[in-house]
C-alpha cells in the first residue's frame, strides 16, 4: 500500500521564474534571480485506504538545483526569492541567483539551456510502519538567451 501511495503522488512540475524576464534576454554581468512558482513548491500528500488500514505518502519539496546551461550550477535550499522593486536593479539574490559571465551568441539557438531539478523527500506511514522513499524529482527546463552590451564614453 505504501508504494501505491508513493506512486499516487502528483507531484507539480517547477514552473521557471526570472529576473530579467525569462522571456527576454539576461545580460553578461548582471545579477539573474531564479525562483520556482510557489503553486509548485508546497507539501504534496496521498492517502490510499482498504478497510481497516490506510497509508499516507507525503511528499515535501528540499532543494533546487539549478544548471545555467554556462557550466554553472548553482544549488537553492527553497524556491527563491521573487524580484520585486524594493530591490535595487543591480542587488543579488539573497537566496538563489547567477551572474552569466559570457553571452549565449553562438550556442545552439543562440541562447543556453537552463534546467532545473527539484528534489523531493517523501515519506510515508501507516498501518503501525513508516518509511522513506528517496530520489524522487520533478524537472524543468527553457531556453534563455544572454546577452553582452558594452558601452563606449567618450569625451
Amino acid at each position: 500500500m505504501a508504494q501505491q501511495a508513493v506512486q499516487e503522488l502528483v507531484l507539480p512540475k517547477p514552473v521557471i521564474r526570472m529576473n530579467p524576464d525569462e522571456k527576454f534576454a539576461q545580460l553578461v554581468r548582471v545579477p539573474t534571480w531564479m525562483w520556482l512558482d510557489r503553486g509548485a513548491w508546497k507539501p504534496v500528500s496521498e492517502t490510499v485506504a482498504v478497510p481497516g488500514v490506510s497509508v499516507t505518502a507525503k511528499a515535501t519539496p528540499r532543494s533546487a538545483t539549478w544548471v545555467m546551461g554556462d557550466g554553472t550550477t548553482v544549488v537553492c535550499k527553497g524556491a527563491g526569492t521573487p524580484y520585486s522593486a524594493k530591490f535595487a536593479a543591480d542587488a543579488k539574490s539573497p537566496d538563489c541567483g547567477h551572474t552569466y559571465r559570457r553571452s549565449s551568441a553562438g550556442k545552439r539557438g543562440e541562447a543556453y539551456v537552463v534546467s532545473v531539478t527539484v528534489g523531493w523527500d517523501v515519506e510515508w506511514q501507516g498501518g503501525g510502519e513508516q518509511g522513506v522513499v528517496p530520489g524522487m524529482q520533478t524537472q524543468a527546463q527553457m531556453p534563455l538567451r544572454v546577452a553582452e552590451a558594452q558601452a563606449l564614453v567618450t569625451s
